[in-house]
């Protein structure tokens, strides 16, 4: 193969060129953002993300948070903070996490669009996906100073929890900002305000389309839900609907802006109503219940957002 040119020598390959990129001109022209799971505590507390969000003219912190992981809601979190303390950036740079970006190969349903790229769009932010972790030097960068420098500041502190290190973050940032961030190119920034129509609320939530059946209900994350009679609802017969998910555990159905009254009916949770139970007896019933559910493999859907601990809303676990 090597003589007949098929294969070449590992020595001979062409090695892929990664030419530096110029800084942009202006804060808030392009934010770097990135998660790094790791042993931010080391042995005194949990693995777990740090997300950060890096301004690509100056390289200064402009956010940061310890999360249990990459999650979707961990970033509408992040970004909502991010957007009513700083404005509007023109765009958002990251990587190609399945977050920021649909991966799927040939996928030909939906709009190529995640929600979390939904969310920016609605608020009037682009979002770019870099092709290499080179393309994002500087928060690679960010992220290999900050778990030598930030896991070292974390000890000197005796911090060894997620809250404490929230609490801790906002005077690492400054110390850090004050050694480490550049002079822009321009003393404009171009952050812009948030509008008088941007609703962070709307925009940062889970959102899919359901069909509404003959019997007036729609299925969500194998919860039935069950819309209550009315004027507004009888005719949604065969109808789409839009359920709303909240990273705070509120869930609501609109129909043309307008919400729905509804009940549900959890498939997961659902116990033999015919059973009654002794309060000494439930704790153990509960836990054969859980059991069994295992065994069978009732779990939510794994298109559904998951939140830390699961704990919140009507998707409670356990």
């Amino acid at each position: 193969m090597l003589a007949e040119g098929i294969w070449q020598d590992r020595r001979r390959r062409l090695k892929p060129v990664h030419q530096p990129r110029h800084r942009r001109d202006c804060v808030g022209e392009l934010i770097q953002i990135d998660g790094s799971e790791h042993w931010w505590f080391e042995d005194r507390g949990p693995q777990c993300t740090r997300l950060v969000f890096i301004d690509d003219a100056t390289s200064r912190l402009m956010h940061l948070r310890f999360v249990e992981s990459e999650s979707t809601f961990d970033y509408f979190l992040a970004a909502r903070t991010y957007l009513q303390r700083y404005g509007k950036p023109v765009a958002f740079y990251s990587d190609k996490h399945a977050t920021f970006g649909v991966n799927k190969t040939g996928a030909v349903g939906g709009d190529g669009m995640t929600q979390f790229g939904r969310a920016l769009h609605e608020l009037n932010i682009d979002i770019i996906c870099a092709n290499s972790s080179q393309a994002k030097g500087r928060v690679e960068r960010a992220n290999l100073t900050l778990q030598d420098r930030l896991v070292k500041e974390l000890r000197l502190a005796g911090i060894s929890t997620m809250e404490s290190g929230n609490a801790f973050l906002p005077a690492f940032m400054e110390d850090y900002n004050r050694l480490f961030a550049k002079a822009p190119f321009s003393d404009k920034d171009v952050h812009r305000p948030l509008a008088e129509g941007d609703d962070l609320d709307d925009a940062f939530a889970w959102k899919e389309e359901r069909t509404v059946s003959n019997s007036l209900t729609l299925q969500y994350d194998k919860v039935l839900f069950i819309l209550e009679p009315n004027e507004m609802t009888r005719p949604l017969a065969r109808q789409r609907v839009m359920v709303f998910d909240y990273p705070d555990g509120r869930f609501v159905i609109k129909h043309k802006g307008h919400e729905l009254p509804y009940r549900t009916f959890d498939k997961v949770r659902q116990v033999d109503q015919a059973a009654i139970v002794e309060n000494k007896r439930l704790g153990a019933v509960l836990a054969y219940v859980a059991e069994r559910q295992k065994e069978l493999g009732e779990s939510r859907s794994k298109k559904a957002p998951r939140r830390g601990g699961q704990d919140k809303g009507i998707f409670k676990v356990g």
